[in-house]
């Protein structure tokens, strides 16, 4: 009975997965209002406090591209065609095989550059042209084969237009969500809940779907008796704080935090590639090519928790998760600590990993120890 429970789970894990990629979420059954455009002010002070105010940041989320467009489309006093080139080409980057590729890149060659060369309007480099030709003319097209185009576009978008966009009310409306989205009370009925995808000292993390958005995270839910009785209510509080203070595509980061009666709740980016760890129990060591890989990302990770005076002092194998792209992040931020204004001494973190300043109890260290961490797992990674 236990397995058929488990098989089910498994089912029901995966059709929110496939559900989330491929089709849009019910309409949310509350009634969103969305607070004064007053709140422009603040907002906007908020998020250039925490450099959010770049066009890569608002360009990359959904609602930032979505209001963007809407102002070159509607409100902005010179034409932006590039915008319908740049959705063509992530179009096409959605496809799988050569046939859809060759016949969706024949037609964004032909509707916006060739198009653009006869009316001697291309606006684009040289060098990209002659990119995409060589690819379409062997007829062996990779995904990224409009990467030098997408880079020219996003470049020529992040100028001038983006700052009328600031100035417009596309922008206040823009900052409303971001008010919202930080303001909002969420409850589990804001989530489907699927199948157990980890374990903890005090919890579990489940697979979830966000209702309104359908949206796939990671919940780890940390019961507040078990916090209790481990005395883990510091740790908690910390690991809290901690993930508060990060936003970079190399950590898991959190998305929401809510509590219920019996669990604290931390939403977070969801990996479904494993740990580092389980690879090489599984597969045994890595190439020095993937090494290489993992470590520059992993490095970019640390980078940015020490600029925020975090020392992270866990960092492990089974600390690095991997998306289903390949890409890796790091993860649980319960031992990291703010350095800002008193240097840790507590001998924290997994054996085989501390650095010797770590290991001497009463001694104060800071971010250095984690890169003594970082050669002792990449060892760890080349050696076994």
């Amino acid at each position: 009975m236990a397995d058929l429970e488990a098989v089910l789970a498994d089912v029901s894990y995966l059709m929110a997965m496939e559900k989330s990629k491929s089709t849009p979420a019910a309409r949310a059954s509350k009634k969103i209002c969305l607070p004064d455009p007053s709140v422009y002010h603040v907002m906007h002070k908020y998020l250039s406090e925490r450099n959010e105010v770049t066009f890569d940041k608002i360009f990359d989320q959904r609602l930032g591209f979505l209001l963007f467009k809407e102002f070159c489309k509607c409100q902005c006093d010179e034409p932006v065609p590039q915008l319908d080139f740049y959705e063509a080409i992530k179009d096409y980057e959605k496809l799988k095989t050569q046939e859809e590729r060759v016949q969706k890149a024949r037609e964004i060659y032909d509707n916006f550059i060739m198009r653009e060369l006869l009316a001697c309007s291309h606006s684009f480099s040289e060098s990209a042209f002659k990119h995409v030709w060589k690819y379409i003319s062997e007829k062996e097209l990779p995904s990224d084969l409009f990467e030098p185009y997408m880079l020219e576009i996003r470049d020529s978008l992040r100028g001038t237009v983006f700052q009328k966009f600031l100035k417009s009310d596309r922008w206040n409306r823009f900052c409303q969500w971001k008010n919202l989205e930080l303001n909002i009370n969420l409850t589990m009925n804001d989530f489907s809940v699927h199948r157990i995808i980890g374990r903890g000292g005090f919890g579990e993390v489940y697979g979830c779907r966000k209702a309104d958005t359908g949206k796939m995270y990671a919940m780890k839910c940390l019961d507040k008796k078990r916090i209790k009785l481990k005395q883990g209510e510091t740790l908690a509080l910390n690991e809290r704080i901690m993930l508060s203070m990060v936003n970079c595509p190399f950590i898991v980061c959190m998305t929401y935090a809510f509590q219920t009666p019996d669990k604290l709740c931390f939403v977070l980016d969801l990996m479904n590639g494993g740990d580092l760890h389980y690879h090489l129990s599984q597969h045994g060591v890595f190439a020095e090519s993937e090494v290489k890989f993992y470590a520059s990302e992993i490095i970019l990770g640390l980078q940015h928790m020490h600029e925020r005076k975090i020392c992270y002092r866990d960092l492990k194998p089974a600390n690095i998760l991997l998306d289903e792209h390949g890409h890796v992040r790091i993860s649980d931020l319960g031992l990291a600590c703010d350095f800002s204004k008193k240097k840790p001494h507590a001998s924290v973190g997994t054996h085989g990993y501390m650095a010797p300043e770590v290991l001497k109890k009463g001694e104060a260290y800071d971010s250095c120890a984690d890169w003594f961490s970082l050669g002792c797992m990449l060892f760890k990674l080349l050696v076994g």
